[in-house]
């Protein structure tokens, strides 16, 4: 099939990480994807295999280089001629995919709307689907795979169905590339694995070293952490143990350079990484012993490392975030030790600015638990249990392939 993945990008890295890990997993198997994308400047490192080809009178620009998926600009929807396609196009091809796929209810352009709609005309209507945000709240159960009729503008008439990504046998399931998670399982066994890629990344640490990756938004007290590190590091070094603190671009590299601006904590070896193409950052995620996290994407992949991580929700004006939040805790962590299970959530809501204890103050953190000992058998857990849900792209293919 082919199917036309519309994306708009809010934060340059969530939005257009789970689009791509999407096209990639549809291409995977076998299916055929055009990405529509209104801001493609992160697949320059996001997907470094990429290369933009120059509009013609044929065809709009486009980039390609990643088998079974090609790169459009959203607003090339408006070429008059037929729409290129990874495969040979059949006769309908030239007005839109077999499958429409609106995520994170990012309308399809009303350009793409007259094609959907000339298709239909011709018998042969698209399933037109809007792939929602996560969350683990109860709603998500009851609005998973739900009709929503198309009642005016360029799409009157046509229908869509909901599809909410989830962590329960009632949602869609989660992005996991099965295959990828295989390789890195295996990796995870062989203990000069972890060595390789960080050596790649000019870093050298030893097995029983500490490794932690940082990657948030600008609000994140990563001071507050900096600072337990530096105690847990001073702790280590009577060990010859040492803390690699592993800085994602943007708000964790600034954080860290004000941090150590001149140098004073050398129990903590800081690490500025570049822009990483995801599938390094992927791996990157089962190299280290706690994952801090952020958004949606590489919260999600945080989920199949072996490593416990906390998530940096993104914020939102009316405090919604704080709710879901809660809600994926409870899940996450419900059959965690409860002791255990309150000290990580009274850390996530602290690194989120949302802790309850009347006594915090704002940019201070809990003590951190071992990230080596019980919180990652717990965290080992409940990873055990998501894996036994089919995964998200799994769950699509079944969907569309059901209702024809």
């Amino acid at each position: 099939m082919l199917w036309d993945v519309f994306c708009r990008v809010v934060d340059n890295f969530g939005d257009i990480g789970v689009c791509w890990r999407l096209a990639t997993g549809l291409a995977g198997r076998g299916e055929q994807v055009r990405l529509w994308v209104d801001d493609a400047r992160a697949l320059a490192w996001m997907a470094p295999q990429l290369k933009w080809m120059p509009a013609t009178t044929e065809a709009p620009a486009r980039a390609l280089g990643q088998p079974g998926v090609t790169v459009l600009h959203t607003a090339d929807t408006t070429f008059a001629g037929p729409l290129p396609c990874p495969a040979e196009p059949g006769a309908h091809h030239a007005l839109c995919g077999d499958v429409v796929v609106e995520t994170f209810g990012c309308d399809p352009p009303d350009a793409f709307l007259h094609r959907m709609q000339a298709r239909a005309q011709a018998g042969q209507a698209a399933q037109w689907l809007n792939l929602e945000y996560l969350s683990a709240e109860d709603y998500v159960e009851r609005s998973h795979r739900l009709r929503s009729p198309v009642w005016s503008g360029p799409g009157a008439g046509l229908h869509k169905h909901f599809f909410y990504p989830g962590f329960t046998s009632a949602t869609g399931g989660l992005l996991r590339d099965p295959a990828q998670f295989s390789a890195h399982e295996s990796a995870s066994r062989d203990g000069s694995a972890r060595a390789s890629l960080l050596a790649r990344l000019g870093i050298s640490a030893e097995a029983r070293d500490l490794v932690v990756l940082v990657f948030c938004y600008p609000d994140a007290p990563v001071k507050a952490l900096l600072d337990h590190l530096d105690e847990m590091g001073k702790m280590g070094a009577r060990a010859s143990q040492a803390v690699h603190v592993l800085l994602a671009p943007g708000a964790a590299t600034a954080a860290g350079q004000a941090w150590d601006l001149n140098g004073t904590h050398p129990t903590v070896k800081l690490h500025a990484l570049p822009y990483l193409p995801q599938t390094t950052f992927d791996e990157l995620l089962w190299c280290t012993d706690l994952n801090f996290v952020r958004g949606e994407d590489s919260a999600t992949q945080a989920l199949w490392s072996p490593a416990p991580h906390v998530w940096h929700i993104y914020p939102q004006d009316d405090g919604v975030h704080a709710d879901k939040l809660d809600a994926f805790m409870a899940r996450w962590m419900g059959a965690w030790p409860p002791e255990l299970s309150r000290h990580v959530q009274d850390l996530w809501r602290a690194w989120n600015g949302l802790a309850l204890q009347a006594e915090a103050q704002a940019g201070t953190l809990p003590p951190l638990p071992d990230c080596r000992g019980a919180w990652r058998e717990s965290h080992h857990q409940s990873r055990q249990a998501l894996l036994a849900q089919a995964d998200l792209v799994t769950q699509l293919l079944d969907f569309v392939t059901a209702a024809g």
